[in-house]
C-alpha cells in the first residue's frame, strides 16, 4: 500500500513559478514510476509528467514541455514538480500518482494504482 500527500499548490500570477511536492509512504517508493496529472473544472484528468523509478527517464505533456520539470528524491520518498512560466490554463487540481512496482512510465490515469488527494494551483492573468 502506498499513501501519497501533495503540497505546494497556491494562487500565483501568470509567469510565476511553483514547486509541488508529493510525499510517499511505504518502502516500495524507489521501485515505482511516478506521475503528475491535473484536472480542471469540467475537464478530464490529464497527464502532466512522469518519471521512472530511478529518475533516469522522464516524459512530459506537450503543453508543459520546457516549462515544467519532474524530479524525485528516493532517499526522501518524494517526487517534485517544478512549474515555471505558469499560465492561466495551468489552473487545475494537481494529483500525484504511483504505478505498480517495476512498471514503466505511464501517460494515462489507468496505468496508476495509487493517488494523492490533490493540491489546487490557480494562475491569475
Amino acid at each position: 500500500q502506498v499513501q501519497l500527500v501533495e503540497s505546494g499548490g497556491g494562487l500565483v500570477q501568470a509567469g510565476a513559478s511553483l514547486k509541488l511536492s508529493c510525499a510517499a509512504s511505504g518502502r516500495t517508493f524507489s521501485s515505482r514510476a511516478m506521475g503528475w496529472f491535473r484536472q480542471a473544472p469540467g475537464k478530464e484528468r490529464e497527464f502532466v509528467a512522469a518519471i521512472s523509478w530511478s529518475g533516469g527517464s522522464t516524459d512530459y505533456a506537450d503543453s508543459v514541455k520546457g516549462r515544467f520539470t519532474i524530479s524525485r528524491d528516493n532517499a526522501k520518498n518524494t517526487v517534485y514538480l517544478q512549474m515555471n512560466s505558469l499560465k492561466p490554463e495551468d489552473t487545475a487540481v494537481y494529483y500525484c500518482a504511483a504505478r505498480r512496482t517495476s512498471g514503466g512510465l505511464g501517460v494515462t490515469p489507468y496505468q496508476y494504482d495509487y493517488w494523492g488527494q490533490g493540491t489546487q494551483v490557480t494562475v491569475s492573468s
